[in-house]
């Protein structure tokens, strides 16, 4: 039985141009207990897979995140699928603002520990007390108010080409590094202020609304769906749209454009630019933002030693690359010292 896929990502991107049909990018998350993880994964797998569903699922015994890219023909029987499965039915699905037929090329269904990689004890709190959800309207109600404060769950790399008005941006790599930051920040104003939190599509606020409850934050609000489910609902309703530049996606796009704002500069001419590249020498693949100026002038690189690299025949390439560990930098999200305007 195929439990894995079987074509790499530029033959099936080949397949995807050469049907021409739509495909809607899409992403989920859900909280439940799992009993068994793997024969979940195995479930999902064959049945999605059948259905030509592509993206990068996440499974664990407390439940499953997921980004996909269903083709819109069978966005129905996905749908009936996933309502076949007790703890998934009418699960909110954050459908993309931007489309791109290829923002996944392959299924990836992994086990893991946790569905987000927080460094936090479940068993130490009640993950279950989470904050008050909120839609769009009042959150721009919220976020007006003098008595709040209005936290950026995600990362530096994804604040960094846009965020709320107003908003604190931890500068950290990772969710987990945030928690502990964010609560020694506002220690003085547990009590006195509405903590009110967004992310992507909510999956990191659900964690940590809870946590902060349980740290003795008395009033926590957490945006519902978050950035994804915003826009929709400010386009939709006819709302003001408080949120500056382009939201962050784990996807081969990269970003989605939300306001015309661009708030971040390339970080090698530090020209204004808000677009996300990998480095083009496959021993790095540095994330970072280059204009498009940069990309032509170092061949999509991050620096010259890596533009050098990368001019090589492939063979060589991979002959320096033999017997190294696989560069970590990717990691780092644009933290290098060869990036003269890096935030």
């Amino acid at each position: 039985m195929q439990l894995y896929n079987t074509l790499s990502a530029k033959e099936r991107a080949a397949l995807i141009e050469e049907a021409g049909k739509e495909r809607l990018t899409i992403s989920f998350y859900k909280y439940a207990h799992i009993g068994n993880p793997t024969i979940f994964r195995n479930h999902l797998f064959i049945n999605w897979d059948a259905l030509d569903v592509l993206g990068r699922i996440y499974v664990a015994y407390e439940g499953i995140n997921a980004q996909l890219s269903v083709p819109a023909e069978n966005f129905e029987a996905f749908k009936t699928h996933l309502d076949s499965i007790v703890f998934l039915e009418n699960v909110r699905l954050n459908i993309a603002i931007e489309q791109d037929n290829k923002s996944f090329l392959k299924l990836k269904v992994k086990v893991r520990k946790k569905i987000v990689a927080d460094g936090l004890n479940d068993d130490a709190f009640d993950v279950t007390n989470k904050g008050i959800h909120v839609g769009a309207e009042q959150f721009n109600e919220l976020i007006e108010d003098p008595d709040t404060v209005l936290v950026d769950m995600r990362n530096h790399y994804e604040s960094e080409i846009g965020h709320f008005k107003n908003a604190i941006t931890p500068d950290v790599d990772t969710f987990r590094d945030s928690l502990d930051i964010i609560e020694k920040d506002l220690e003085e104003h547990k009590e006195d202020k509405k903590l009110v939190m967004y992310c992507t599509g909510g999956i990191r606020c659900e964690k940590a609304s809870a946590y902060y409850k349980h740290k003795g934050f008395k009033n926590v609000y957490q945006l519902e769906g978050g950035i994804i489910e915003y826009t929709r609902q400010v386009n939709s309703n006819n709302l003001e749209n408080k949120f500056l530049g382009k939201n962050f996606v784990f996807d081969h796009r990269r970003g989605e454009r939300i306001s015309n704002d661009v708030i971040a500069n390339c970080h090698q001419c530090g020209n204004p630019c808000d677009t996300h590249e990998n480095c083009a020498n496959e021993a790095c693949h540095l994330l970072f933002i280059q204009c498009e100026n940069c990309k032509e002038e170092m061949n999509g690189c991050c620096s010259n030693e890596c533009k050098e690299i990368h001019a090589l025949p492939q063979e060589e390439q991979k002959a320096l690359r033999k017997g190294k560990t696989v560069s970590n930098k990717i990691f780092k999200k644009g933290r290098s010292e060869v990036l003269k305007y890096k935030k």
